[in-house]
């Protein structure tokens, strides 16, 4: 059955053809088909053939022993007293009785003592065909089978399957089928031998009349062991079998090939009408693969191949639609590529130049040759002298760009188009200049007829809620579209922003020119400025440096005077003198600490104050600087203690500047702690690299909003004891003198309860701390 593909001359688009990787190798699918098919019907065939002639041989093998034991049997007891008075003419006489028989080839008896007493053969094959013998060439069986039955006689014939050859007869096999071929060209031929001894028996008759008797009699016959007179053979030949089963292999292998050959022939015919449609179909495919897409299948068939024609041509068409569409939609696609192409280099010319008559001209010319605008025209608003003037114009001759550019068109609130884009900032879009001319400036209107501009599109430029202007275009000889107004807006608000950045650049120029003469003279007034407070803040520390060591000497005499004069040196003082002399003390104590505070604060400020770091026992030296504040504790009847800890720990710190830390720490302790109250100080270890130690009292505590400003220099934190507050540097020197160890510093307090103040050192790595 033939297809037919039909190609519709209506042109299309074409595509690559498809790779035909391996075309060489290709096997068709029809021949596959009638290859598969042809091989289960040979093998079917062949199955059969074999089980047929397996069968017939079997059957006919079985016929040629039933005969052969039949013959057999019936002679042994024809000659049984022939064998007995050894009277060869009767053994002959049944000999040659059996002889008559066709697949009878030889009959032999033997005598019990081994002696051939009757023989007779139909002597070997004479040729090829089987048909033909020569008596003068007698065969008979091997003598070791008569020798054998005689010494353990049966009651059943023995058949032994012999072949005939230049040595003799030999045993084979009864499965073996073969024909061996002699060297003269004969096979060889194959018999069965038949041999059944001929047996004594009992001659009394009175044991034959009782059955019971009879059935002892074959007991004692059975358990006792036979005698033979002789054995008879019968010699059966295959050769007629072998012709028979030959010509039924012919005629079935005929038969076989006959319905080989129609099977193949019916599934050619079968391959054909299935892979034709299939042919017509690939070759439709490759044609569609190549870019043929109006090729059509016609169907022929109504099945499922039929129906897969019909859907690949269901298929072709939608892609020749589809294909249709692409390339409708192609332009559309162009279209925008090169609105975007125009976007991306307005964006680029945007940012690479600020120039703003080179910017509109690179502007423009993108609209004209990305956008396919055949004219353009940039109007700059001048809102301040209501006018609209020409910046740049593009696609017209010179003569009339001349006369553009002199343009200065007056912007009134009216309804004519420039007000409409300038004022109100709407699009306009106008299909023909003569419809509504009474809408133009009369200035406008005959330079608009003059470069034959009949149809235009003008957006207004907006930027950041103002408007600067408007942008203007026309496409020549074609009119105008809504896609054309779309695509001017878009390209209109990138133009704007340039418009407006090269404005503002042009006017911050002009601002960078008289601020820079500005910027010099306010940065002359600040150096001045600058050295003056540098030269000031030298002053101040040399001041409160030197003030601090001039006045630690009158208040150490005027300290050792006090003590003097409380000890008694200047004899006896009253109630009220003592009084006097312990508050003038404390305030001498007051300004001492002070004094140093000042001078350890100078001395952070300009950074002169080193530490000499070394191995220390934390525990141990302050237990021992603990141990110089018992008196002032117990002046107010406080608690002072250092936590026991099962933990050595060994430092890495500076000896006079811990003292230092601790003694404002626990000092500060025991002043803001009232009476009958608890300060203690604890050393543990915060993790490996790392001591801490702990000064917490029962004192007044600090408000939560004070915290963060206590180790500020100069804080004005409140106190519940502001007798007690100094120059308020202490905290702060101490956190100073902790980060210098690198260690680091922090309080926890609650008003009313009491503070803890932490602080870090780093552990001694060399002299590890012993758990």
């Amino acid at each position: 059955m033939k297809g037919a593909i039909v190609t519709d001359p209506t042109p299309h688009t074409k595509i690559p053809p498809f790779s035909r990787v391996g075309l060489g190798r290709f096997i068709s699918l029809r021949t596959k088909f009638v290859v598969f098919f042809s091989l289960i019907i040979i093998l079917t065939c062949s199955g059969m053939s074999w089980y047929f002639i397996h069968t017939k041989r079997l059957a006919m093998t079985e016929r040629v022993r039933d005969l052969g034991t039949i013959l057999d049997k019936n002679l042994a007891h024809n000659v049984r007293y022939g064998i007995i008075i050894e009277e060869r003419v009767i053994l002959e006489q049944f000999i040659d009785g059996v002889m008559e028989v066709d697949e009878v080839v030889y009959a032999m008896i033997t005598g019990a003592d081994g002696q051939v007493l009757a023989a007779k053969s139909k002597g070997k094959l004479a040729g090829a065909d089987g048909d033909l013998r020569s008596s003068e060439q007698p065969f008979y069986p091997r003598p070791d089978i008569a020798e054998l039955l005689i010494k353990t006689p049966g009651s059943e014939p023995t058949v032994t399957r012999l072949r005939l050859s230049g040595s003799g007869t030999i045993a084979i096999p009864e499965n073996d089928s073969a024909l061996p071929f002699s060297a003269s060209g004969v096979p060889e031929e194959t018999f069965y031998d038949f041999a059944i001894p001929v047996l004594k028996r009992s001659e009394s008759r009175l044991e034959a009349l009782a059955l019971q008797e009879e059935e002892t009699r074959k007991t004692e016959v059975s358990q006792s062991t036979p005698q033979a007179f002789g054995v008879v053979q019968i010699g059966l030949t295959e050769v007629p079998m072998q012709r028979e089963l030959a010509k039924a292999l012919g005629n079935f292998l005929l038969l076989t090939v006959g319905i080989i050959a129609t099977g193949i022939l019916f599934t050619s015919l079968l391959a054909r009408r299935i892979i034709t449609p299939l042919r017509n179909l690939a070759a439709g495919a490759r044609k569609v693969g190549e870019g043929d897409l109006s090729t059509f299948v016609v169907p022929t068939t109504q099945d499922e191949v039929g129906q897969l024609t019909a859907l690949f041509n269901l298929m072709t068409k939608s892609l020749q639609e589809r294909n249709q569409a692409i390339s409708t939609n192609l332009d559309t696609i162009r279209r925008h590529v090169a609105q975007l192409t125009t976007l991306n280099q307005s964006s680029a010319a945007i940012m690479s130049t600020l120039d703003l008559d080179l910017l509109l001209s690179t502007i423009l010319q993108l609209l004209n040759e990305n956008l396919g605008f055949t004219r353009v025209v940039l109007f700059l608003w001048d809102r301040e002298r209501g006018i609209a003037t020409v910046g740049q114009v593009l696609g017209v001759p010179p003569e009339i760009e001349e006369a553009v550019r002199r343009l200065a068109i007056p912007v009134q609130d009216d309804d004519r188009f420039i007000a409409e884009m300038l004022i109100r900032g709407k699009p306009v879009l106008v299909p023909n200049v003569e419809v509504v001319a009474d809408r133009f400036s009369p200035a406008m209107l005959p330079i608009l007829r003059q470069a034959g501009i009949f149809s235009f599109v003008g957006v207004p430029l907006r930027s950041q809620q103002r408007i600067l202007g408007f942008l203007g275009a026309d496409r020549g000889t074609q009119p105008c579209s809504q896609e054309d107004l779309d695509l001017m807006m878009t390209i209109a608000s990138h133009v704007a922003v340039a418009v407006d950045n090269a404005r503002a650049y042009t006017e911050l120029a002009t601002l960078t020119e008289s601020l820079e003469q500005r910027v010099q003279d306010r940065t002359h007034e600040l150096q001045t400025v600058n050295d003056r407070l540098q030269e000031h803040d030298r002053r101040r520390t040399k001041f409160v440096s030197v003030a601090s060591h001039e006045l630690r000497t009158p208040m150490t005499s005027i300290k050792g005077f006090v003590e003097n004069m409380l000890d008694g040196l200047t004899g006896q003082l009253s109630e009220r003198q003592g009084h006097y002399l312990q508050r003038i003390k404390h305030n001498v104590d007051r300004l001492t600490r002070i004094i140093n505070q000042l001078l350890d604060w100078s001395r952070l400020d300009v950074g002169r104050i080193d530490i000499k770091p070394e191995p220390l026992h934390v525990r141990e030296f302050v237990a021992d600087v603990v141990e110089s504040f018992q008196t002032l504790a117990a002046e107010k009847s406080i608690v002072l203690e250092v936590t026991p800890s099962d933990q050595s720990l060994i430092v890495r710190a500076d000896r006079d500047k811990i003292e230092q830390i601790l003694w404002n720490l626990v000092g500060n302790a025991i002043k803001f702690t009232p009476k009958a109250g608890r300060v203690s100080v604890t050393c543990t270890a915060r993790d490996a690299a790392f001591a801490q130690i702990m000064v917490s009292d029962t004192g007044c505590g600090i408000a939560p909003h004070e915290l963060p400003k206590v180790f500020n220099e100069f804080s004005k934190v409140e106190s519940a004891v502001p007798t007690s507050q100094g120059a308020q540097l202490g905290l702060f020197i101490t956190k100073s003198l902790v980060t210098l160890h690198g260690g680091h510093m922090w309080v926890k307090s609650l008003p009313g309860a009491g503070t803890q103040f932490f602080f870090t050192l780093p552990i001694d790595i060399e002299s590890p701390s012993k758990m």
